[in-house]
């Protein structure tokens, strides 16, 4: 099996297999994470397509290290892309049900998201297993509180208990190093 290095450097020698590679290796998840925000297998599978042309247009210069991880951010930002168009006339704001449970959290400006960013990885870091696999399941891949609950054998009212914890112990951390507002 191919190391993210060794796909990295098919990507720098400019071969196809790249992204034939990349493909079978993580569109799987870059497609969930597109079918989790959009809820349409063809605008989700265009949306994995359209992340496949971006990363052969940011590597290289770029040298992703974990390549999943920039893969899946960036399938996601064009997701989102695609649903903030779709919805906008429609005023349909499922995309915020989970990241405006996070927003009277986080309260940086555009120009802080670096040192916000170092910050979240290092709160992330302090988590369990569970508790870490639930907090990315919900905020980043968009997973239903029913599907965590269902993947981790909690109840749905003990995830919800531990997001709430898990949003209370963020927004102390943030609060405590100059960012965020104290969560209620």
């Amino acid at each position: 099996m191919m190391t993210d290095e060794d796909i990295i450097e098919l990507f720098f020698a400019r071969s196809d297999k790249a992204l034939e590679v990349l493909a079978e290796r993580y569109g799987g998840v870059m497609y969930r994470v597109s079918q989790n925000i959009l809820h349409n297998e063809q605008d989700a599978k265009e949306c994995v397509n359209d992340a496949y042309l971006a990363l052969w247009n940011a590597i290289p210069p770029a040298r992703p290290n974990p390549l999943c991880p920039y893969a899946c951010r960036v399938c996601r930002n064009i997701s989102l892309t695609r649903y903030r168009y779709d919805r906008a006339a429609k005023r349909d704001r499922r995309e915020d049900v989970s990241l405006e449970q996070l927003g009277d959290v986080i309260g940086a400006r555009e120009e802080e998201e670096g040192a916000l960013t170092q910050l979240l990885n290092e709160w992330l870091g302090g988590l369990n297993r569970v508790n870490l696999y639930i907090f990315m399941r919900r905020y980043w891949f968009y997973d239903a509180v029913s599907e965590i609950a269902r993947a981790t054998g909690l109840t749905e009212t003990a995830v919800y208990l531990r997001l709430d914890r898990m949003k209370k112990s963020l927004s102390k951390f943030l609060c405590k190093r100059g960012y965020g507002y104290e969560a209620k």
